[in-house]
């Protein structure tokens, strides 16, 4: 099926004449009879009843019709979507962020360069490091956030800041009467881990080399179950700050005894030309 038959058919529908619709699609009369014919071949059946009157569609017809005419509308928004496109009225940027990133500071960046740009659209996916690193390859992403390490050689990495985890309790909890929460402390208080944390290793390895065992009450890759958990004070979560929502039901300490932080950063791969809206928005990222 070709689409001038869809557009000649959906022309002789709405004129109910072969010689009228032709005119309105601009083609000869012959033409338009043709292509009518030949889709009538592929369907298997006539799509019309001549008349004196005209033409009325046949059942047949009147079945194939409302099918037809998604087709035709969908093409013409695929055209539509690819001349914006070309003519940069939308900008189109995918970006893949690691499942432990926090959204407070990315998505305040998003915004400001959604307010330069206005045109642009973005698309936040959330997965694992690996699964957005293979995106990034293939070509789905056009930036990836994460705070892995991974090769110079293969990705462009932008810095775009460092920040410290916290202890986030209920707003009740004993450990808001503290200043700061020490390794001992954790270590006698059920703990809500992270398996899928980056600093998870660190943390109860240095906590081992004290003599300090953590103890995981609950167990999950979500930060919002974990925090939910927390609210209803089953335990404590250790978060990046940019993770810690801004909630009057939670608070958060720092973590005395040990220097615990990561870098975030924006991954490009190498062997993919990068979009100068892309670009852009690395720089605002980096941002305070």
């Amino acid at each position: 099926m070709e689409m001038n038959q869809v557009r000649y058919f959906l022309a002789v529908c709405e004129h109910r004449n072969f010689t009228h619709a032709a005119s309105a699609a601009n083609v000869s009369q012959p033409s338009l009879t043709a292509a009518i014919k030949k889709l009538e071949n592929e369907m298997g059946g006539p799509l019309f009843i001549r008349d004196r009157a005209g033409c009325r569609l046949t059942p047949l017809g009147k079945l194939l019709r409302p099918r037809l005419e998604r087709v035709q509308q969908e093409t013409r928004q695929a055209k539509a979507e690819a001349v914006r496109h070309a003519r940069l009225e939308r900008v189109p940027i995918r970006i893949g962020v690691g499942e432990t990133i926090g959204h407070n500071r990315i998505s305040a960046a998003v915004e400001r360069f959604r307010t330069r740009l206005p045109q642009a659209e973005i698309e936040l996916i959330v997965a694992t490091t690996d699964d957005l690193l293979a995106g990034l390859r293939e070509g789905d992403y056009d930036i990836v956030l994460t705070a892995g390490q991974v090769s110079p050689e293969l990705y462009r990495i932008d810095p775009l800041y460092r920040e410290e985890y916290r202890v986030v309790v209920a707003r009740d909890h004993p450990f808001c009467e503290l200043q700061a929460v020490t390794l001992e402390t954790l270590a006698n208080t059920n703990m809500l881990d992270r398996p899928n944390c980056e600093m998870r290793d660190t943390l109860h390895a240095t906590c081992s080399d004290l003599g300090h065992v953590l103890y995981a009450a609950y167990r999950s890759n979500r930060v919002d179950w974990l925090l939910e958990l927390a609210r209803q004070g089953s335990g404590v979560v250790i978060l990046p700050a940019t993770a810690i929502p801004a909630d009057p039901a939670l608070e958060s300490r720092p973590v005395e005894g040990i220097e615990i932080s990561r870098e975030v950063v924006a991954l490009r791969f190498r062997h993919q030309a990068s979009r100068p809206e892309a670009n852009q928005l690395v720089r605002e990222l980096s941002r305070s």
